[in-house]
């Protein structure tokens, strides 16, 4: 595992901006009805490790399945480049999508694939 480093992202039309300090070598693929539907990789980071720069008022929540995630998205452009909620034992947590990174090599990235459908 890489050492964390700050990387900046966000959506297509640039209204959501972020900034992460992520150790971005390995990303999580999901076949769920949502993540094989849109592509996301996801990257998990304590929710400190993120800062929303500019877009809160841009994005939209949508929830489905157990309610626990925010699959927060542009209203603008649609694109979804992270996710709220929390870890097994109750910690916030942001999920990640590096495909939204800036600059980012996704060919650098290890994807473990996870059964997302049988949850």
């Amino acid at each position: 595992m890489t050492e964390p480093t700050l990387h900046t992202g966000g959506c297509h039309c640039q209204k959501v901006r972020f900034e992460v300090t992520i150790a971005a070598d390995s990303a999580m693929g999901c076949n769920c009805s949502m993540c094989s539907k849109k592509g996301t990789l996801l990257s998990f980071v304590p929710a400190a490790a993120f800062v929303l720069k500019s877009g809160e008022d841009n994005l939209t929540d949508y929830l489905f399945n157990k309610h626990s995630i925010h699959h927060l998205f542009c209203k603008t452009c649609g694109v979804t480049s992270f996710a709220r909620g929390q870890t097994p034992d109750g910690a916030a947590m942001v999920a990640v999508n590096v495909r939204c990174l800036d600059g980012f090599d996704l060919d650098a990235v290890a994807v473990k694939m996870v059964d997302g459908k049988s949850f």
